[in-house]
């Protein structure tokens, strides 16, 4: 097949890699310098399996039939299948979710290869591809959602825990076409790596409730990023030991010890946008979990900037802006909004961040990544994220709320 995935980042860029492995894809970037990276197999987002298989493919140890462009017309038109994994984002201020990417592509799509079939790979409203499809008059699009995480989005496509595909009673073998398609890309993967045969849960079911729960997934991982984060607040405002606390909790089976490191609040490509959206979504239900969900991680940050300014600190130094070890995103990430309270009290910030140049500023804060100028300009060090090789020396000063040494 000649496959389209617009988008690159992390969920089209890995969907892209896992279909490669047999047919011919191309992706599809808007920006110029992102194609000729992708096209020379040099990877514009860190993730340990997509740069493995990329050095694995330059090294020709590997063949992808990967193509990146930034022309629109020719890779749509030449298409038998198009997936949908452009950007999404909720839009803060005039409260709606901004699903243009998808659109553009969906209206390219239509204007030179009306009848392929569309797979929407993007996290969406809940009643989108029911809409869409009304507003463009189409029954060629479905919807399946992703589950990946930021750093392991190609081992997750890989390994994945469930394939879940929303459409109608006229698509299900589309939709079974597009599952066979996934499973496929698994079953090359693990014969290469004479790896066990993996058994993946598969459902097809109604658009709308499908994407209602993806949504109500990731506002369930917020909830539980939240919880144990309120409960490190308590046990720090009540001057306890939340690791002894956690552990007890975390020892009821039903609980487990999953997703339980506190933090300075959820961030990234997902949370944050999905609870604001589902909270939408719900503006004539009767809740009060969804809001809560949302107004706990801006307490949660609100707490973290207050027990640094009470401190009364000259300078506060910020390692890391990014959300999880081993990534390069910091999109929404917690301790930008800690930096603006802290910033508001009149409080110097510099901040550690190699994936920007030294001497830079972000959020009008001198970027600064010579580690021992950082070090000892700091007199308190943020860090969501501990890291012992680099901090261990002047841990003294580290405030952070990483008590297991992980994401």
């Amino acid at each position: 097949m000649k496959i389209t995935v617009a988008g690159v980042g992390y969920v089209g860029l890995s969907i892209a890699i896992l279909l490669a492995q047999k047919h011919d894809v191309t992706a599809i970037t808007t920006t110029e310098s992102k194609a000729e990276k992708l096209n020379q197999f040099i990877s514009p987002i860190r993730d340990d399996e997509i740069e493995r298989f990329f050095k694995e493919t330059r090294d020709g140890k590997r063949k992808l039939n990967l193509h990146t462009t930034t022309d629109k017309e020719s890779a749509y038109k030449n298409a038998d299948l198009v997936i949908i994994a452009a950007p999404t984002n909720y839009d803060d201020v005039n409260h709606f979710f901004d699903t243009s990417a998808v659109e553009d592509a969906i209206e390219w799509t239509l204007k030179v290869n009306p009848d392929v079939l569309m797979v929407i790979k993007s996290t969406i409203p809940v009643g989108y591809s029911e809409s869409v499809r009304e507003k463009y008059g189409v029954k060629n699009i479905i919807f399946s959602p992703e589950f990946l995480r930021e750093s392991k989005a190609l081992y997750d496509m890989l390994h994945p825990s469930r394939i879940i595909v929303g459409c109608d009673d006229d698509q299900k073998e589309d939709a079974q076409m597009f599952v066979d398609l996934l499973l496929e890309g698994v079953r090359l993967e693990e014969k290469r790596s004479d790896s066990p045969k993996q058994d993946i849960p598969i459902l097809i079911a109604p658009f709308t409730e499908v994407e209602a729960s993806k949504l109500f997934q990731n506002t369930y991982l917020a909830l539980r990023v939240s919880y144990f984060n309120e409960l490190d607040t308590f046990a720090q405002t009540k001057g306890l030991n939340t690791n002894i606390i956690i552990d007890c909790v975390c020892m009821d089976p039903r609980i487990g010890g999953h997703y339980n490191n506190p933090s300075f609040g959820y961030g990234g490509y997902c949370l944050p946008k999905d609870t604001k959206q589902l909270l939408a979504n719900c503006k004539d239900v009767p809740q009060a979990l969804i809001e809560a969900i949302v107004n706990s991680n801006a307490v949660r940050k609100e707490f973290i900037a207050d027990q640094i300014i009470s401190n009364n600190p000259k300078t506060v130094g910020i390692y890391r802006l990014i959300m999880k070890s081993n990534s390069d995103n910091f999109r929404a990430s917690a301790i930008q909004d800690v930096i603006k309270m802290i910033k508001a009290e009149g409080i110097k910030i510099i901040i550690y961040e190699p994936i920007l140049d030294d001497g830079s500023e972000f959020l009008k804060s001198e970027v600064v990544n010579d580690l021992d100028i950082f070090k000892r300009e700091s007199d308190i060090i943020l860090a969501n994220r501990f890291d012992q090789d680099i901090l261990g020396d002047v841990a003294d000063k580290v405030y952070t709320r990483d008590i297991f040494g992980r994401d």
